[in-house]
This record gives C-alpha cells, structure tokens and sequence, in this order.
C-alpha cells in the first residue's frame, strides 16, 4: 500500500506544490528587480500525463517556464495579486494532499494494530 499509486501521486503532487511554492516566494522577492520575469511551474501535465499512461508517477518536479505575461516599464512582470492567488492556492492543494496521504496512512496503522 505505501508503494501504491495513489501514494505515490500524491507525493508527486506534493513534491510539483512545494516547488511552485518555492517559485512564487522567489517571484514575490522579486516584485521590484527590473527584468525580473516571473516564473510558473507545471508539474500536473506530467502527473496526469503518467496517470493516464498507467506508469508510475515519479517524484520528480516540475518545469519551470518564465512567463510571458505583459512588462512593465522595468521589464519586470511580477504581478503581487496573482502571486498572491497563487500561493494561497498551492498551500490549500498542499493540505488537501496531505490530508490525503494522513487518511492512506491511518488506513494503513488501522490495519497494523488489528493484524
């Protein structure tokens, strides 16, 4: 069970969601350095794309793209609302694939105690 695939998914998943939220904290710490380009990670192509191939996820994170969102006149592109956004969403998917991981453990202590 530990070695299952939804277990491995979901550390996938944590693995792409820490490094997005990596990304973001360097995009936010960036917010005023002229030429800055923000930059955007995608881990859940390479999830879905694994998932639906039958292949076992790997741990491994995802790209990262500079994005190409508008400049301002400093060529820096670093928008702090949508970074915002993103970072409370990353930390709301984070917990929900820990809450996900706990519940597979908990089955899994569950089925310890009573063997």
């Amino acid at each position: 069970m530990i070695g299952d695939v939804t277990s491995t998914a979901l550390h996938a998943a944590l693995t792409g969601l820490a490094q997005r939220q990596r990304v973001t904290a360097d995009n936010i710490a960036n917010l005023q350095t002229p030429g800055f380009l923000a930059g955007r990670v995608d881990f859940e192509s390479g999830l879905r794309s694994a998932l639906s191939s039958g292949r076992t996820p790997t741990g491994s994170a995802g790209t990262v793209a500079r994005s190409l969102e508008p400049t301002r006149t400093d060529g820096n592109n670093v928008n702090l609302d949508a970074e915002t956004v993103i970072a409370t969403e990353t930390g709301l998917r984070y917990q929900l694939a820990l809450n996900a991981l706990d519940g597979k453990y908990s089955v899994l202590r569950t089925a310890l105690r009573t063997a």
